[in-house]
């Protein structure tokens, strides 16, 4: 996600070597990029490659960056609403293998890098915090088998029984939940390679679109019960965003007839390239291209960090759906190194619901 350009950067510069030149970092995501040219064997993702679990849950060594994304909507026991996500992210500095030795820890190996970050939103109360690591000295990585990816002490860890177990603290708040599974993963795009733009960059992406949550957050000192539901995204690639490309849209809405809808939109200099997935109560997923159905912004709202759409209105035609998306009462931006802003959302008119709304490249 391109407001994650530079932001791993510095740690990459402080373990440089003399005369070896600086890694992109995230920014290189919006370049055009040649493995043979640049002398590393990085992959990039393309039509044709597939998605297999659970070793996708896993890292991927042999591309350039990758995350876990969790957004929930969840209820305390007064009925009150709360919104929550954590993500990790990886980004490789020197590809290799799966299969290859990793250097000892006590070599200070400069592979990868990672980052944390965890928010809780209510209306009009966000808390946000952010966590940085160097790879490859036990401070933060991932596993597939057993599902497993942690940055110091938060994690995302899959317990006996099957279901994840996702606990972050800070000194003023965190939340310790218990995930779900209901249904398959989904696999979004063209099996699993998910287009982000027209001349075929892209990643690949899968969800679990139903995850039943449940558990307490801490927040100003009160500890609450919640339960609720949760979306969960997986996604990586070497070269994601275009250098024309300014920011993204994106919505994960779950709707109370049991279908779900993800949709992006990402703004280009001319123009904007539009993908999504339709999926429905019984599990068909339906790629969705800019032709099958619209993203348009209504309304904004301003704050000190910039400015960003607050209501929107999707349709898709083909499937009799005409929304709108509003973000929940308050300032939800996420102020770290790249703020971005990151909120729940309600679904009203044809269909009703909740999901979440990430915007990018919108702080001033």
């Amino acid at each position: 996600m391109r407001w994650l350009i530079g932001a791993l950067v510095a740690m990459c510069l402080a373990g440089c070597e003399p005369g070896e030149e600086a890694p992109q970092g995230f920014a290189g995501l919006g370049q055009s990029f040649d493995p043979q040219s640049a002398g590393v064997d990085f992959v990039q993702p393309g039509p044709g490659d597939h998605i297999e679990l659970p070793r996708d849950l896993g890292p991927h060594p042999r591309y350039r960056i990758e995350w876990w994304y969790l957004t929930a909507n969840l209820t305390t026991a007064d009925g009150d609403p709360l919104g929550l996500q954590w993500t990790q992210f990886r980004q490789g500095l020197k590809p290799h293998a799966p299969d290859a030795k990793t250097p000892p820890p006590e070599s200070w190996p400069l592979q990868s890098v990672w980052m944390a970050h965890a928010a809780v939103s209510r209306p009009n109360d966000h808390h946000f915090s952010e966590r940085l690591a160097r790879g490859g000295i036990g401070h933060a990585g991932a596993t597939a088998s057993p599902f497993s990816v942690w940055l110091d002490d938060w994690s995302l860890t899959a317990s006996e029984d099957g279901d994840w177990q996702l606990h972050v603290k800070t000194d003023d708040w965190g939340y310790d939940l218990t995930l779900s599974q209901r249904g398959d993963a989904v696999r979004h795009g063209d099996q699993g390679f998910s287009a982000k733009s027209a001349s075929g960059e892209g990643s690949m992406y899968f969800s679990y679109v139903d995850l039943t949550i449940r558990g307490t957050v801490t927040v100003n000192g009160e500890t609450l019960d919640v339960q609720g539901s949760g979306w969960f995204d997986r996604e990586w690639s070497s070269q994601f965003l275009r250098s024309d490309q300014q920011g993204w849209d994106w919505m994960a809405l779950q709707l109370e007839s049991g279908e779900r809808i993800m949709a992006f939109r990402l703004r280009e200099d001319e123009g904007a390239f539009l993908a999504g997935t339709w999926i429905s109560a019984f599990g068909e997923v339906v790629p969705l291209s800019g032709d099958d159905f619209t993203l348009q912004p209504l309304e904004q709202a301003t704050f000190d960090t910039g400015t960003v759409p607050s209501r929107w209105r999707l349709t898709i035609p083909s499937r009799d759906v005409d929304i709108e998306v509003d973000t929940m009462a308050g300032n939800f931006w996420n102020t770290g190194l790249y703020p971005y802003w990151e909120s729940p959302v309600r679904v009203s008119g044809s269909h009703s619901g909740r999901g979440y709304l990430e915007l990018t490249g919108y702080a001033e």
